[in-house]
């Protein structure tokens, strides 16, 4: 029997997957499997659209094919991960080791053989998320790089041992970025999170929200140090120097 735990909090959104396969009767087998299990569902048929998809709607796992009409799957495999570090599962029909070894050193983090078992399938989903999660119990998260202290438990935020003096949006969106530091938050995920899912499309807002906190945290947009703009996509948080020094986030 599969173990239906799309998610451990009732109140909170179900993991979203993303399937990017060109057969249409792989995408209804997995919609229809998935979504019985909780798991909300995004279905891409090629290369391109589950790029765009992902960055426009984000997702928690991605499931990718590797032999897709537009292009290599690998290749969207590498063109992906310049980007994000949301967990994939790569789905093929090519069984040859050489194969897998490949899709693994390219950043797959697992593979499946077609055709599979759902069970296999359902269960490797739960463990990539499960070891991708965030503690719900991370104690005293902080991100100190002797410079800017955030510190998530307390909702303080001093620079240069001075605090700093945040609206609730600006300190919900450094906080959200310190959460994900060194991933790329999209932009519907960071207006969806800051204003909530009727403000996907304004744009506007989350600019002038930037720009105000950049300058609060003096940041500055062409040489950043901590907010860096991904062009089309969204933001991602620096985290070179400071992140090993975030305790209790997962990354």
């Amino acid at each position: 029997m599969i173990e239906p735990t799309a998610s451990a909090n009732a109140s909170a959104p179900p993991p979203r997957i993303l399937v990017i396969d060109d057969e249409p009767q792989i995408r209804k087998f997995l919609d229809i499997s998935l979504r019985a299990q909780g798991y909300a569902v995004t279905l891409a048929e090629n290369g391109q659209a589950g790029l765009s998809a992902l960055a426009t709607q984000g997702a928690d796992l991605v499931m990718l094919d590797i032999g897709l009409p537009d292009r290599d799957g690998h290749e969207v495999l590498r063109e992906l991960r310049g980007w994000s570090q949301v967990p994939v599962i790569m789905l093929t029909v090519r069984a040859g080791e050489a194969e897998k070894v490949a899709a693994l050193d390219a950043g797959a983090n697992d593979y499946v053989t077609k055709p599979f078992g759902v069970q296999e399938l359902m269960a490797r989903v739960r463990g990539l998320l499960r070891s991708h999660a965030q503690p719900a119990d991370a104690a005293n998260p902080v991100f100190d790089d002797g410079r800017l202290r955030v510190d998530l438990a307390r909702r303080e935020v001093a620079l240069q041992g001075e605090p700093v003096a945040l609206t609730r949006k600006e300190y919900a969106l450094l906080a959200l970025l310190v959460r994900h530091a060194g991933r790329v938050v999209t932009q519907p995920q960071l207006l969806r999170e800051v204003w909530g899912p009727t403000h996907q499309e304004d744009t506007h807002y989350l600019r002038i929200l930037v720009a105000k906190l950049r300058h609060k945290l003096g940041d500055e947009a062409s040489a950043p140090r901590y907010i860096v703009t991904e062009p089309g996509v969204g933001l991602r948080f620096i985290d070179a120097a400071g992140a090993d020094s975030i305790a209790g986030i997962s990354r």
